[in-house]
């Protein structure tokens, strides 16, 4: 009986050894000069006008069409100062993603590889699940939105005005309490998509770029025109709830600009990716700011704020002053927005599952690459079957609350991969005669960093006196002031985020600050999601996983023509 269970005690023992080595080991990336051509890879045809376009088109969608409005009228014509510093906070955590996709120029993955390599296994995978989740109910989501749109236009033509039914395009036909919502038009739209980036890079970048172009000229013709109809006296007062609606409103349109980290998923695809994935993430993230803020002045001064329309504000603006024709150019930019948002969002999905089925995190048939069209076939079906289940069953906009977490977990993770990836380079930052190593010493003050941005978030949220929220960002400071003097850096090769630590930190402290803004129903998601990760890694990641799958062909550094 004792023997029986001391056994037992050993292997429960051997089994949390074999847990923790695994989920603590991290991925070494060595340099390789070789080029990807081989059959078992993608294959490079993205320059750096195709990378901006991809950027541009994964972040405007309906969105700038609708989320300008309604945040305007709360904040009134000072929305164009919500836009404007939602999107120098998306500028800093762009510079960190800049700096990470120079630093790993050829490698598909993203926020997962950078997090692999910076921390650790475990930290990897959870960053992969809260990513993949956002992702999988944001295509279904926009696909039921690009549906409607689509009905919108058929319903152009007199004979099927009013005879479309909402199981068709408009919604969902409901059953059972609205426990499933039948959408067959969404399905159909995500199979065609599908197919399209299932025929190569090529062919879904010519899509992108045509829907892409198409839908930034019709934003700044809509801007052009709508000047002429702007009234002054409609920007006064600029802040008439006071600034503190200014600062809700960026928390709010941050969302909007969420889409340039797709660039550096793009890695193992791009032409010369040292060079040009720097300036696709921050050049097109430059494209979005400009944009929103020209319609942000444009639909403000031209209607007054506490006027504008919940659902198509712009659309009704136009339509207010004469211009239908305008509002019909509206509908068809929306339309071509939502189809970029979704085909890159689709993209970059099948691009992550590659990545995890290549360490073997993930089942190999994710790994495969079709040895013509040199795509991750049986990924991209994946995702798009899962987006098709979800966007054809169900009514997922009900599931919009618990949307954003992955993308601000990301983000965070992300910043602080820049940090610790300074470090090490310094060999000997991890040694230390302390009963804390250095390395530990920094990780511990960017948790630091993190819960402060948490904590004002939660006392900003529930109004408390804001010297509360001051004692959390004096600690916050103090934290960062340890990262600066206490750590030694070194410069990567490549572009270089400025700054560092304290743009990451500031990225940091920000992020979660958005983070505690979202629903309760968010945070619970976090904590559930994390939990069944954990189980997913215990039960199949760790026993498969295989981080030293750098030292094959498939994972290289960029060509040594590519690295000047």
């Amino acid at each position: 009986m004792d023997d029986s269970r001391n056994k037992d005690a050993t292997s429960s023992s051997t089994c949390f050894s074999h847990f923790c080595s695994s989920a603590l080991r991290a991925k070494t990336l060595k340099s390789s000069s070789s080029a990807n051509n081989s059959s078992d890879g993608l294959i490079r045809r993205l320059g750096v006008f195709d990378l901006i376009l991809l950027g541009v088109g994964a972040s405007i969608g309906a969105g700038i069409f609708v989320v300008t409005g309604t945040v305007a009228r709360d904040a009134g014509p000072g929305v164009t100062i919500s836009f404007i510093l939602a999107g120098a906070s998306c500028v800093l955590n762009a510079l960190c993603y800049a700096e990470l996709a120079s630093r790993f120029p050829a490698i598909v993955g993203g926020a997962y590889m950078y997090a692999y390599t910076a921390f650790n296994e475990i930290t990897a995978f959870l960053v992969f699940m809260q990513l993949m989740l956002d992702y999988h109910i944001g295509a279904a989501s926009i696909a039921r939105s690009l549906a409607s749109y689509v009905a919108t236009i058929f319903e152009l033509i007199p004979a099927l005005k009013g005879n479309i039914p909402p199981w068709v395009g408009h919604g969902g036909q409901e059953f059972f309490g609205g426990t499933l919502s039948i959408n067959i038009l969404a399905p159909i739209l995500l199979a065609i998509l599908t197919v399209i980036l299932c025929l190569g890079v090529g062919e879904s970048s010519a899509v992108n770029s045509f829907m892409t172009a198409a839908k930034v000229v019709i934003v700044i013709f809509v801007i052009i025109v709508g000047s002429f109809k702007v009234d002054v006296d409609n920007w006064s007062p600029f802040a008439p709830n006071g600034v503190k609606h200014i600062f809700t409103g960026a928390t709010v349109v941050f969302f909007a600009y969420v889409g340039f980290d797709a660039v550096a998923n793009s890695a193992e695809e791009s032409k010369r990716p040292q060079r040009d994935l720097p300036i696709g993430i921050l050049g097109s993230l430059l494209v979005c700011v400009v944009l929103y803020v020209g319609v942000c002045l444009v639909i403000t001064g031209m209607v007054p704020y506490n006027l504008l329309g919940e659902d198509a504000p712009l659309s009704e603006a136009f339509t207010s002053k004469g211009l239908k024709y305008v509002s019909i150019l509206i509908s068809i930019g929306a339309v071509a927005g939502l189809t970029t948002t979704l085909l890159v969002g689709l993209y970059v999905q099948s691009r992550l599952y590659l990545g995890l089925g290549r360490d073997g995190l993930l089942p190999s048939i994710f790994a495969k690459v079709h040895p013509i069209r040199h795509t991750p076939i049986h990924s991209q079906i994946w995702v798009g079957i899962i987006a098709a289940v979800l966007g054809g069953l169900f009514n997922v906009h009900i599931l919009s609350h618990i949307l954003s977490v992955g993308s601000l977990t990301g983000y965070s993770v992300v910043a602080a991969c820049v940090v610790t990836l300074r470090w090490k380079n310094n060999t000997g930052n991890r040694v230390s005669s302390k009963c804390i190593s250095t390395w530990c010493e920094g990780v511990l003050c960017i948790f630091l960093v993190a819960c402060c941005g948490f904590a004002a978030g939660v006392l900003y949220r529930f109004g408390t006196h804001f010297i509360f929220m001051i004692v959390a960002v004096v600690i916050a400071i103090m934290a960062c002031a340890a990262l600066c003097f206490r750590q030694a850096y070194s410069d990567p090769p490549g572009f270089s985020c400025p700054w560092v630590p304290i743009v990451p930190s500031v990225c940091i402290f920000f992020n979660i600050f958005l983070f505690a803004q979202l629903h309760y129903e968010a945070w619970i998601r976090f904590i559930i999601l994390s939990i069944v990760s954990v189980g997913i890694y215990a039960f199949y990641g760790q026993y498969h996983a295989n981080p030293r799958s750098d030292e094959t062909i498939i994972y290289h550094m960029a060509p040594e023509e590519d690295r000047h």
